[in-house]
């Protein structure tokens, strides 16, 4: 039986009253757990997983994997209304959603961009997970220790010159990023690093109070400390669906990027350990490369398109490897493997084959999901703005604690919340010294998965660098990053010369 008659027997297990209703109700409290700071879809599906005892194993994971998807939704909404990301994948959304709600006073078309987008990387994401998601699996599976590194190598000389004009500036900050994320426990020799003596330090810095603190509380030092701060009166006439509409232009700025990020933010999630924040950093630096009508960071759509369908395409990728190996491609997937594994559902080769409902079910849920996602999103923007109408006044206390709750609530413990009054003094003190935190933020994410895999890779190899010169795939990574570095300097030579 062909591809395409699987899945149709596929919607026909979805489209059930039952199954319909976990699917909307997954979406929904997808869409609320992205847009709460601190939760994240690991959280989210880890705390929901007991709803699910009561259900059939094909109704439960329709509404966890419901939940998953619709968090990369959800995370958008606090990153372009409050610049404090929901989770990890939309740090990159707030480079340019929130310049354009607050400094360009467009926060409905900041949000139909990040829906639209999302829906559109997501769909690529599906139909590429539909038809090639054993084969992706198998590719995924030839991506080593020594590939891996590569990849993250890539993506960090891609940091410097992501943001600001001042490169010096960008490498600084990012070795900023990459020595705090060294903090706390070896992975692999178990010894610990700069840990100052402290007890608290021996676990690291805790990755979601250092964003919130980096990102929202520095903008409410900020915000007390501008003189005659005036309210976004010029939205109030735009707090509906019809006012926060694209024009054809805007769409036609979107739609590029939109599906550039979606086939690169798809490869991305099949990879093992890279996730959809890998996917959004992947699809933002990409889209650097590319022509924008605006500068990256200004508020610009092709910004919030690129990293909005890159984390949603990843997260649809990430199932390749779950259903088709049984290997998680991150925390969430393996909360995910483990339900499964509680329904006595073994993923792997065979799952297609003695369970053809439950494996086809779940991936035509991910498109109803997708699309019942995208109708709820759209539907709340009008809400969603009136929250840039509350007085300055009023959104510093609401700000702060929302990122305190945020805080808190991942380290269950008030050293979440001393990190993030911390981080938010070093982020508004950099950036009123001109350091963009941007590649801080995004090398703190990426240099723990760095010093994993290139110590992994130099184990395999016995310390030698030709593991990452006579492997195929290493090589040719290998040579794109030279050419990265290479490229400004050769760049700035001959405009000299000239």
């Amino acid at each position: 039986m062909g591809t395409f008659e699987l899945l149709m027997q596929g919607f026909q297990t979805v489209l059930t009253l039952q199954n319909i209703g976990a699917a909307a109700m997954g979406a929904i409290l997808g869409l609320i757990v992205g847009a709460m700071p601190g939760i994240g879809s690991l959280a989210g599906v880890a705390l929901l997983l007991p709803l699910t005892y009561k259900f059939n194993p094909t109704t439960a994971i329709i509404m966890l994997g419901a939940l998953y998807y619709s968090n990369m939704y959800g995370g958008s909404f606090s990153a372009i209304l409050l610049n404090i990301p929901g989770d990890s994948p939309a740090v990159c959304t707030t480079l340019d959603g929130y310049p354009m709600a607050k400094n360009k006073k467009r926060p409905g078309q900041a949000l139909f961009t990040a829906d639209m987008a999302s829906f559109i990387g997501g769909t690529i994401g599906i139909i590429i997970l539909t038809f090639t998601g054993p084969a992706l699996a198998n590719l995924g599976l030839k991506f080593g220790p020594s590939e891996m590194t590569a990849i993250l190598l890539i993506a960090m000389t891609s940091i410097s010159w992501l943001v600001g004009e001042n490169p010096t500036k960008g490498v600084v900050i990012t070795m900023l990023g990459i020595l705090l994320a060294s903090m706390g426990m070896d992975t692999l020799s178990g010894l610990p690093r700069y840990d100052f003596g402290n007890i608290y330090l021996l676990g690291g810095i805790p990755f979601t109070p250092y964003i919130i603190g980096a990102v929202g509380f520095a903008q409410v030092i900020k915000l007390t400390n501008e003189k005659n701060v005036t309210n976004n009166d010029a939205i109030s006439d735009k707090l509906t669906i019809r006012g926060s509409l694209l024009t054809p232009h805007d769409f036609r700025r979107l739609l590029p990027p939109a599906v550039r990020s979606g086939l690169l933010g798809t490869f991305v999630g099949v990879l093992p350990g890279a996730g959809a924040t890998t996917g959004a950093f992947m699809g933002y630096a990409v889209q650097k490369s590319f022509k924008s009508e605006e500068p990256l960071g200004t508020g610009a759509i092709e910004g919030i398109a690129a990293a909005e369908a890159a984390n949603n395409a990843a997260a649809a990728g990430a199932f390749a490897p779950l259903l088709a190996l049984g290997i998680p491609g991150s925390g969430t997937g393996a909360v995910l493997l483990g339900g499964l594994m509680m329904w006595g559902l073994n993923p792997g080769p065979l799952l297609f084959s003695k369970s053809p409902d439950f494996a086809w079910g779940l991936i035509a849920s991910l498109y109803l999901s997708n699309i019942l996602t995208l109708i709820v999103a759209l539907c709340v923007i009008p809400f969603l703005i009136r929250i840039l109408t509350v007085p300055v006044t009023y959104m510093i206390p609401i700000i702060t604690v929302v990122c305190v709750v945020g805080s808190y609530s991942t380290s269950n413990s008030l050293y979440g919340v001393v990190i993030m009054f911390l981080s938010g003094v070093v982020g508004y003190l950099l950036d009123k010294g001109g350091y963009p935190t941007a590649p801080m933020m995004l090398s703190f994410v990426l240099a723990p998965l760095l010093e994993s895999n290139m110590r992994k890779a130099f184990i395999i190899s016995g310390g030698s660098l030709d593991i990452f010169f006579t492997r195929p795939i290493t090589c040719v990574l290998m040579i794109i990053m030279f050419g990265i570095i290479l490229t400004p300097i050769v760049k700035g030579f001959l405009k000299k010369n000239k």
